[in-house]
């Protein structure tokens, strides 16, 4: 059986490795950030490409929809491509390219280009600074490989068992019982008993009715065989191996029969999913970034906000507010920003660290003379 990246979608572990993964890049707050000296930072709201990779990057597509087409195109084949539109020196907008129309060359000086093959028939040569090139796991430097080629035998062993398993119960290959008669039926009886079993097993009307059996005839159920166990945990199995290509962990595809080394609960999921998965492409999109788009300006660079992840646990969201006020990390303005909220006057203060609060305390304690507080 071919396994391509269309049919390997039709399993459900790829499908649902590739939508938790692209989901997950596209809904990240991306942010254009300035550097203002060693320490400072901006965002960049008022620059070209802020407005491009968070407001419109072509005439069609949202932000969330144009990351996550290109990181679907990446986890399923290894690359991909969008066309860098500009005008006088600023890009205008990104046109995305199907990967199997894109051909990297690598030319003598080591330049990269790229040959795109229109849908009708004609090519077009694009130069290294006219596309955003979004490169996976690569073993020459200049093409992705992609995880679908290595993963080729336990994806189609997964669609073959998908396709066996529909046949087998599309048909009514599978014995589930047997009808036992005390005595032995003629050609007519045959026929009768087998019209009225296919009227049965028909469904729509016959759905959820009784079986009547006559003339002495009962039924013996067969209990599940070992092929039939075989067969589920073939099925386990390959699942949780698709999830091992992707790095992606099987309690978050649905695989929840073994427990997580990870910790419990959504936050601790969730940190482990971003430090062991989700580091890797967020770097990735922010080096293409400033490689292809930000280029020069040594002051503007990509930024994905991590914290955002775990936004939907409000309780660990919020002690992690508090201990950043309590240790002088944020102020409150800067909290409400994360939220959305508008500041608010004197919210623009930093609080001292606790300990150093006290330490403060004491020393100005230790530094009264006694005797010069006492009365005359």
């Amino acid at each position: 059986m071919a396994v391509t990246p269309d049919s390997a979608m039709r399993v459900a572990a790829v499908y649902a490795c590739v939508r938790i993964i692209s989901g997950a890049v596209a809904t990240l707050p991306l942010h254009i950030k300035r550097r203002i000296d060693a320490r400072t930072r901006e965002d960049a709201s008022d620059a070209p490409i802020w407005q491009l990779l968070r407001g419109r990057p072509n005439r069609w597509q949202t932000p969330s929809q144009f990351r996550r087409m290109l990181q679907a195109h990446l986890l399923l084949r290894g690359n991909a491509y969008a066309m860098i539109v500009r005008s006088r020196g600023t890009v205008q907008a990104l046109i995305p390219l199907h990967p199997d129309r894109v051909e990297v060359v690598q030319g003598e000086d080591l330049a990269l280009s790229f040959l795109y093959t229109r849908p009708d028939g004609r090519r077009l040569r694009l130069a290294q600074d006219e596309v955003l090139h979004l490169v996976g796991l690569t073993l020459d430097g200049v093409r992705g490989v992609s995880p679908i080629a290595y993963a080729r035998e336990t994806i189609g062993l997964a669609l073959a068992m998908e396709d066996h398993g529909a046949t087998t119960f599309r048909n009514g290959a599978r014995v589930s019982g047997v009808l036992r008669h005390p005595q032995k039926l003629g050609p007519e009886a045959v026929a009768n008993l087998k019209a009225g079993l296919e009227a049965f097993r028909a469904g729509g009307d016959q759905e959820g009715k009784h079986l009547i059996l006559e003339e002495g005839m009962d039924y013996a159920r067969i209990a599940m065989t070992a092929e039939d166990g075989q067969w589920i945990e073939s099925r386990k199995f390959s699942r949780s191996d698709i999830a091992m290509f992707f790095g992606v962990p099987p309690h978050m595809i649905g695989d929840t029969e073994k427990s997580t080394s990870w910790g419990t609960g959504i936050e601790q999921q969730s940190i482990g999913f971003v430090a062991y998965t989700l580091e890797d492409h967020l770097t990735m999109w922010e080096e293409a970034l400033d490689r292809d788009l930000i280029g020069a300006d040594d002051l503007l660079y990509a930024r994905f906000n991590r914290a955002a992840l775990v936004k939907g646990d409000i309780r660990a969201r919020w002690e992690a507010y508090v201990k950043g006020l309590q240790w002088g990390v944020w102020s409150p303005n800067e909290i409400r920003t994360l939220e959305d909220q508008n500041p608010r006057d004197g919210g623009d203060v930093y609080y001292p660290p606790p300990n150093m609060t006290a330490e403060a305390g004491k020393a100005e304690n230790e530094s009264i003379d006694p005797d010069a507080q006492a009365d005359p």
